[in-house]
């Protein structure tokens, strides 16, 4: 016989479709109009108050949730956040009847949940990797020889992390002209439809983690869209990679949502295509059943799982290390983006259009990019028995380029 499915006294998070059931309790930073930042838990349709749990004695986490940014509380390590976690369990089960400090969601405000030390960027979905190198270099060459080797990333600007419902301006850049660079607004703006991961531990220069280890350091994860100045990639990226082209802004979700939370729907990813390096193998799968899409201007685009990843983000902070590179508190790795095996599960338009070839509709217009007013947004879940847990909303909208 099945076991019951917890409940909350807090009745909207007992909605089955309802992103913030008792099961999830994700982190975020919010305040009041007048009021200063402050950290809080999501629960159906309110927010629990930590400081003002913590100042009454109901939970424990040395004065941490009184910062205006989780880091100080990321930074207690396991035990605090299970400590914490379960507490809340505790005080918002059903048949509790706490005074506990509740803030309405329609009455909050939402900022960036971390200071993000640093931002690293990967390419980890194999469909998404072998679409894009079909584009440029043909399907024979898609892959790059140690694709399937290791996981391929890069450094990117932590400085330009925003958080949902921020808008971004068009960049300038250079582009590619028919004799040398121009100088203008980017013509083929995209989305990247990811998942970020946050660290939650710190290493010493020299030092290595196994997978195991890397796993253990994820405090949790956002939503997160890495907006893409295609053009302005193209003319930059040889031979050193991404630069302008990715600074304009990366995107992530209000609310993280904690390893514990996404423990159950542990999963498996991608076929192997070759044995990986020691250092790299997993102790067992470290992907989630998440189904993940975006939409555009209201409309569903695409939507695909995160099962389809060929490395998990536990694998990519353990390679992150592997040259002994430090991590901090409040790093954010991209898990890269997520694309399906078709093209309504692709994670960016620059693959569901064929580099521009093939333009969509959204609602009565046609789109092969990004144009100036469109909002992008992203969404994603895991469907447990009779609950849900969700991110929440990841959106952008982007206006003119100052030029």
């Amino acid at each position: 016989m099945a076991e019951p499915v917890l409940r909350s006294f807090v009745a909207a998070a007992n909605a089955p479709d309802c992103d913030f059931p008792i099961q999830n309790l994700p982190y975020g930073v919010y305040s009041r109009a007048g009021g200063a930042p402050t950290c809080g838990v999501a629960i159906g349709d309110m927010i629990v108050d930590l400081a003002a749990c913590e100042a009454r004695g109901l939970i424990e986490a040395q004065g941490t949730f009184s910062s205006p940014r989780l880091n100080d509380f990321i930074a207690l390590g396991r035990p605090a956040w299970d400590k914490v976690r379960a507490d809340l369990t505790r005080l918002l089960a059903e048949d509790a009847n706490p005074d506990l400090p509740l803030v309405p969601m329609a009455e909050a405000t939402m900022h960036l949940p971390i200071e993000v030390t640093e931002f690293t960027d990967f390419y980890a979905s194999k469909n998404h990797a072998f679409n894009v190198g079909v584009l440029f270099r043909g399907p024979d060459n898609a892959l790059p020889a140690q694709w399937t080797h290791m996981p391929i990333g890069y450094n990117g600007r932590a400085s330009s992390v925003v958080v949902s419902g921020t808008p971004l301006h068009r960049p300038m850049g250079q582009l590619k002209g028919e004799s040398g660079p121009v100088w203008g607004p980017c013509r083929r703006l995209d989305l990247e439809l990811e998942l970020g991961a946050i660290v939650g531990g710190e290493t010493e220069l020299g030092t290595r983690v196994s997978v195991a280890e890397a796993e253990a350091m994820i405090f949790g994860y956002v939503l997160l869209n890495d907006w893409s100045a295609r053009d302005v990639q193209a003319w930059e990226y040889q031979p050193l990679g991404p630069f302008q082209a990715k600074a304009l802004g990366t995107t992530i979700s209000p609310w993280i949502v904690t390893s514990a939370a996404l423990e159950p729907f542990r999963c498996a990813g991608a076929e192997r295509v070759d044995p990986l390096l020691p250092y790299l193998q997993e102790e067992r799968p470290g992907l989630y059943d998440l189904t993940l899409g975006w939409t555009m201007n209201g409309q569903t685009m695409a939507e695909t799982n995160y099962n389809v990843m060929y490395y998990s983000s536990a694998q990519q902070l353990a390679h992150h290390t592997s040259s002994g590179c430090p991590m901090r508190v409040g790093d954010l790795l991209g898990s890269g983006t997520i694309s399906g095996p078709s093209v309504e599960e692709t994670g960016a338009l620059l693959e569901m259009t064929k580099g521009g070839k093939s333009p969509v509709k959204v609602g009565e217009a046609e789109r092969t990019f990004i144009e100036d007013g469109d909002e992008i947004g992203l969404y994603g879940f895991a469907k447990g028995a009779g609950y849900r847990i969700g991110f929440g909303p990841c959106t952008g909208t982007i206006l003119p380029a100052k030029e």
